[in-house]
């Protein structure tokens, strides 16, 4: 039985564009998956609606158990990150992309379906702590899920890298207490756009916007090395430490910093779907690889 209007995200002229990223990958002994669509369609009314697998209409998308291993597959062999730099790829191919990237985080509170899994013992050195929590989910399975203890509780912080347009280029899951700044240096190394001809993939933005959490000298040398333009408001310290010393001071930064909203706007259709805006899968990459896929239902949308 197919899905039926109110359950379908995937329109026909979606599915003829992502179809073709998806031909390569098979089941058991080599042999094709079958009902990708169908299957995709259960994933994202999962997600969207947050009810758990086991609830799954099956008269519309088959077994819950199927439409789980796909989706816990696809999180582990990078299938939704390859989705993602096709689509991205074609898009700069024609120019598609607004190179003026925003950068923010947003914290989601972890279900306690969720954190009911072992993770390392509390350790109060500032040095342990952040080497723990800089594990990116894109490069396996971290040590503590990306379940950390923050104001709200047990949460996991959502960092995205926006084009102008607010659609993601990168996305990286770490624990809720983790700094902005300190995940920067992951977030802008995820942002890979291949090229559909010969050359290197794009790495680099033009100019990079944020808010005052992603303000400090170590960042802003880091972006002046790569050649980004930086686009960060200063704190009022920094700005009174930059006036008394003069003209060695320094200029602040000038751009369109009202542009910043794009991410929050991102951030706003990602909690649309309740199984983003709040955690309830105990694995961070298959957390991430959900919000992969709604990024890559952002660039579908064009």
């Amino acid at each position: 039985m197919t899905t039926s209007g109110r359950m379908r995200l995937l329109t026909d002229e979606r599915w003829a564009l992502l179809a073709p990223c998806l031909t390569r990958s098979t089941g058991k002994a080599g042999r094709p998956f079958a009902d990708h669509r169908r299957i995709i369609e259960g994933i994202i009314y999962r997600y969207r609606t947050g009810i758990p697998w086991r609830d799954l209409p099956r008269e519309a998308f088959g077994p819950w158990q199927t439409v789980w291993k796909r989706h816990r597959r696809w999180a582990a062999d990078g299938t939704w990150d390859t989705v993602l730099a096709q689509l991205t790829a074609k898009a700069d191919s024609i120019n598609g992309i607004d190179w003026t990237v925003s950068v923010d985080s947003t914290i989601n509170r972890a279900h306690q379906h969720a954190t009911n899994t072992a993770r390392p013992e509390t350790d109060t050195s500032a040095a342990t702590r952040r080497s723990k929590s800089e594990t990116p989910a894109t490069g396996g399975e971290p040590a503590g899920h990306a379940i950390g203890r923050s104001r709200g509780g047990l949460t996991t912080k959502n960092h995205h890298a926006v084009d102008g347009n607010g659609r993601p280029l990168a996305l990286v899951v770490t624990p809720g207490q983790v700094h902005d700044a300190h995940a920067l240096t992951l977030l802008l190394g995820d942002i890979r756009v291949p090229r559909l001809g010969p050359g290197r993939p794009r790495t680099t933005p033009e100019a990079l916007l944020a808010d005052k959490a992603y303000s400090s000298k170590q960042v802003r040398a880091d972006l002046a090395v790569r050649g980004i333009r930086t686009v960060i408001p200063e704190r009022a310290d920094q700005q009174a430490n930059r006036k008394r010393k003069g003209r060695s001071g320094g200029r602040p930064d000038s751009g369109h910093r009202e542009r910043r909203n794009v991410v929050e706007r991102s951030f706003s259709l990602l909690k649309q779907w309740r199984g983003l805006a709040t955690r309830y899968d105990k694995l961070a990459i298959v957390y991430r690889s959900a919000a992969v896929l709604a990024a890559i239902i952002a660039w579908l949308r064009g």
